[in-house]
């Protein structure tokens, strides 16, 4: 019989995670066959039987018995007068069953051999098996528990165990992990790193916070409610476009819920991350609308062939059109796929004289124009309204330009 020796060698395997038995069993058949391929040269007479329910491994060499000095082939065949020494009762022409001792048949070092490739095998359909259970669940929510904090990333076991990758470029920005901590995130990619298979985590992904409301909203769930596009500056703010396809249903109040009850969790989760829900429209004009909320705009010029809209707004409401750094606006281009521009809407005030930016061409570079155009200032009295700390912390410019700019439109006014 095999050794308990040996048994007990190869038992750590027998409850490898993430393989089925019949397969495990399998993986062990083929690896002693490969031993006996190396030592016999085929595998052909032989069977290798594993017992699943007590982890034993035996092994039997089948001959037919032919008569004396008539041996052709000693791998499968054997003589009468040795036959008889195994079982007196046998006759020639019969099979003849013997068990093979493993130890004193392939020595020590084979058997060592035989663990090793059986180790190596293992690991090949662990790491298959986790690939496949994680390709399969790309995009889909998962928890774990922080084992690791690093610099660039953060280490996480899920429940089996396994490893997975949360890197910092993942992370809402004001994140916070320790060890012990659970932290729910979106499984992004699952990568192959040093022939390690490398489960990559998100918590910025558009499809977490897309998760996380199917989670909280049982109408996306259900499929009465689509999402149709989601855009986000991580921990700062989201704009989310749902659609309903029953014309009971209200999509923005169902996401929100009463009091704001359903999107105040998924708030917390994100760490007060502003969620903008808006009703989805083919109607680009209305949907630019929406996606400037919470502004309120005059009206809209739009350029079709160009993807470009102009969107006139009272003063009061640029500011909150262009959101703080510039995110309100940017999430809202795209969002719609249009480049949003932002302008005053003087209508009804009495006239004050100003000048376009455009026409400080020669002595401001057209870059800080469109900068400066970006944020809503398309005037030179609407960049001298502003501080210059507004225009630095609105704007990418750096405070001696900003000194500048507001120097020459300022000579101007004065001029005039």
């Amino acid at each position: 019989m095999a050794s308990i020796n040996l048994i007990e060698s190869f038992q750590e395997f027998k409850e490898a995670e993430g393989i089925d038995r019949p397969t495990l069993m399998k993986v062990m058949e083929d690896v002693f066959k490969t031993l006996i391929r190396k030592k016999y040269g085929s595998d052909e007479n032989f069977d290798v039987i594993v017992n699943d329910q007590k982890g034993d491994l035996e092994i039997f060499r089948r001959r037919t018995i032919v008569d004396d000095d008539d041996l052709y082939n000693t791998l499968t065949e054997i003589e009468y007068k040795n036959a008889i020494l195994i079982e007196p009762d046998y006759q020639v022409g019969e099979e003849l069953y013997e068990e093979v001792d493993i130890q004193s048949e392939f020595g020590r070092r084979a058997i060592l051999a035989g663990k090793q490739t059986l180790a190596a095998r293992i690991n090949d359909l662990k790491k298959n098996a986790l690939i496949k259970k994680y390709e399969d669940r790309i995009g889909d929510i998962v928890s774990g528990e922080i084992y690791q904090v690093w610099k660039k990333e953060v280490l996480i076991l899920d429940e089996d165990g396994n490893e997975m990758l949360l890197p910092k470029s993942e992370q809402i920005p004001s994140d916070y992990f320790k060890k012990g901590d659970t932290v729910r995130a979106v499984v992004k990619k699952v990568e192959l790193k040093n022939s390690q298979a490398i489960i990559i985590l998100s918590r910025t992904s558009p499809s977490f916070l897309e998760k996380l409301l199917e989670i909280e909203v049982p109408e996306i769930f259900d499929g009465l409610i689509v999402v149709k596009k989601i855009v986000r500056d991580p921990g700062e703010r989201a704009k989310v476009a749902v659609e309903s396809y029953d014309d009971r249903i209200d999509p923005v109040g169902a996401c929100v819920g009463m009091k704001g009850s359903r999107i105040h969790g998924i708030v917390r989760e994100l760490k007060n991350e502003n969620i903008d829900v808006i009703n989805w429209t083919n109607n680009i004009q209305l949907l630019i609308q929406r996606s400037l909320t919470p502004a309120k705009i005059t009206s809209i010029d739009l350029d079709t062939e160009k993807n470009h809209a102009n969107v006139f707004l009272k003063p009061d409401q640029v500011s909150l059109a262009i959101g703080r750094r510039g995110v309100n606006i940017k999430l809202a281009c795209e969002l719609t796929g249009y480049a949003i521009d932002v302008f005053r809407d003087n209508e009804g005030e009495v006239d004050e004289f100003d000048i376009d930016l455009e026409e400080f061409s020669d002595e401001i570079e057209a870059w800080i124009i469109d900068e400066l155009k970006r944020v809503g200032c398309d005037t030179a009295r609407s960049v001298l309204t502003l501080t210059a700390e507004e225009l630095e912390r609105r704007t990418d410019l750096e405070k001696e330009t900003i000194a500048d700019i507001r120097r020459i439109l300022q000579e101007e006014f004065e001029r005039e």
